[in-house]
């Protein structure tokens, strides 16, 4: 993200010089005691100074139509930093949704015990299975969205969605071979979710596989909370 929101400015800094630097020094005009220069150092100084809209006015453009292009970049400017504050803060709640489908997941894993489902009543283990297949979907449309999320590294297990997603599968395919109809619903409604999810690994991302779960162990793999399986010599 620093190295694309820094070709963004180095590339509107440099583009705006070279509008400027054939109009230097005549085409401005200089404050007393500023020495007047005519090299390309000089122009990404004045780019600089109104993409950033500072302003310092020790150099301010003399004809009117270069008011109107240093006018025009001074917008540019702003426009950038906008563009970068609001990709942040669309960054992070999504990394946020993430992590808290982790944290459920594992959550759900230490309530439930090892009999998973089957360990509740089935209308709230449906219940709470299609309410963790809507979160599968967020990820999914967020990854679609925000690409560059899917290079964010989770530290602690407990918080990674790599590490936990196949426990998803685990739920989803306890709850289809359930006798109750609403828990098999929702189990495909949660298989359904991670189908999609691992197409989206797979489309996107380049994740090998023609199943969901290979998907997902090339997506625990890449993250670093799975090791290499060890090929069968027999």
């Amino acid at each position: 993200m620093a190295a694309v929101i820094g070709a963004w400015a180095g590339l509107a800094v440099m583009g705006w010089a070279l509008l400027y630097l054939p109009h230097l020094p005549d085409g401005f005009v200089y404050e007393s005691g500023v020495p007047q220069r005519g090299d390309f150092v000089e122009a990404v100084y004045i780019s600089m100074v109104t993409l950033s809209t500072v302003g310092y006015g020790e150099i301010v453009a003399g004809h009117p139509l270069l008011r109107l292009v240093a006018a025009s970049q001074a917008v540019t400017g702003f426009g950038l930093l906008t563009a970068t504050v609001s990709w942040i803060l669309q960054t992070y709640p999504a990394l946020s949704r993430r992590r808290a489908l982790a944290h459920r997941l594992n959550l759900f894993r230490e309530a439930a015990g090892p009999e998973g489902a089957s360990s509740l009543d089935p209308r709230h283990a449906a219940g709470l299975l299609e309410s963790l297949a809507g979160n599968v979907a967020s990820v999914s449309i967020d990854l679609l969205s925000f690409h560059e999320t899917y290079y964010f590294h989770e530290v602690e297990q407990r918080g990674s969605l790599p590490a936990t997603v196949t426990y998803a599968q685990q739920l989803a395919s306890e709850a289809q071979a359930s006798e109750n109809k609403e828990l098999r619903f929702a189990g495909r409604m949660l298989d359904a979710a991670l189908e999609d999810l691992a197409a989206v690994l797979r489309g996107k991302f380049g994740h090998p596989g023609t199943t969901s779960s290979a998907v997902f162990d090339s997506y625990a793999l890449h993250h670093r909370h799975r090791q290499p399986r060890e090929p069968n010599t027999k």
